[in-house]
């Protein structure tokens, strides 16, 4: 069986935040153990670097999550949309530099006043560079960390039915290529 390449990208401005405890934790929900390798790119370790195009470690993360076959994008709400370190690091995409990825964006907040910012703000991004979105964006209540792993366990629930609704097309959608 193939492992399956996934990135855990974090643009909180504060390391090992609670955003990136709940993306690791989706992660860890949409797969089964031993089927993956995961990267977390934790930008808030690359805020220095964000700005130099020359920086390798933040040009390596670029590359890698390019390559990844899942990538979940999460952030804090910042002003109803996610961070600017966040989207300083997906500027350094050009349009499709996502294509082959399927991305998930996260975005954690005080409460559910700004609940649709993930499918709002950051899934057009995402899109537009050529990931493929599998539902609408995931908004997680900081205030609910105690419940976190059911509520992340639930929206993962929703993810891979997604997904899988997708895969049962692939048989006829080859069958139409081919014809």
């Amino acid at each position: 069986m193939r492992t399956i390449s996934v990135s855990v990208v974090v643009g909180n401005p504060k390391a090992n935040s609670r955003t990136l405890e709940v993306a690791k934790t989706l992660a860890e929900c949409l797969l089964v153990p031993g089927t993956y390798d995961m990267s977390v790119i934790d930008l808030a370790e690359h805020a220095g670097d964000i700005f130099d195009q020359t920086a390798a470690s933040v040009n390596e993360a670029v590359a890698r999550v390019a390559g990844s076959d899942l990538a979940i994008f999460a952030a804090p709400t910042y002003k109803a949309a996610y961070t600017g370190l966040l989207k300083a690091f997906l500027d350094r995409y050009p349009s499709d530099g996502l294509s082959g990825v399927t991305a998930i964006p996260l975005l954690t907040g005080a409460d559910l006043g700004h609940s649709l910012a993930p499918s709002a703000t950051l899934t057009p991004l995402l899109t537009e560079l050529g990931a493929v979105v599998p539902g609408r964006g995931f908004y997680f209540v900081t205030s609910q960390m105690d419940s976190m792993r059911d509520i992340v366990q639930r929206a993962a629930e929703v993810y891979v039915r997604n997904m899988g609704q997708v895969a049962r097309l692939l048989p006829v959608l080859a069958d139409q290529e081919q014809a």
